[in-house]
């Protein structure tokens, strides 16, 4: 009786390894395009009076 090696268990590691490594540098190639687009600034300056009695003091 001979015994055979079964290799295939480190083959699918191989390739989940692989998989994760190309999704990891896909985000952060997604990061690192989005943090060099210039997004605008509004361009009016927000302001919302909230008036006093809208407060509750919580004892």
């Amino acid at each position: 009786m001979q015994f055979t090696r079964n290799t295939s268990s480190s083959k699918r590691a191989f390739r989940l390894i692989i998989k994760l490594g190309l999704i990891l540098i896909l985000l952060f190639g997604a990061i690192f395009i989005l943090s060099k687009v210039d997004f605008p600034e509004p361009k009016k300056e927000i302001e919302k009076i909230i008036p006093n009695e809208n407060f509750k003091i919580v004892k």
